[in-house]
């Protein structure tokens, strides 16, 4: 039985207020990946991302993302600290 993928992972490299970023971004097969993630990143950032690189993702690259293994980001955008730091009880509850 063949196996159909409908979606590419993409790398994409860009710059947020001039600070290097990195996402990985599934995108459905015939997608024109640099067209979709400018247009992404002007409705998302405006005038404060600029476009680096987009490619496919490496054979490993893509494994990581699907299995979850890629490096998590440690800023929370809810303010919360990340999983991994251990708080005594009652810390940062209000």
């Amino acid at each position: 039985m063949p196996f159909f993928r409908s979606s590419e992972v993409w790398v994409v490299e860009f710059t947020y207020e001039g600070r290097p970023r990195r996402w990985f971004k599934a995108l459905p097969q015939g997608t024109d990946a640099p067209a979709a993630m400018r247009e992404l990143l002007e409705e998302l950032y405006g005038q404060h991302a600029r476009l680096g690189e987009v490619r496919p993702a490496t054979p490993q690259e893509e494994l990581d993302y699907v299995q979850g293994r890629l490096p998590q980001n440690v800023l929370c955008p809810s303010g919360r600290a990340p999983r991994s730091a251990s708080r005594p009880p009652g810390a940062g509850s209000v």
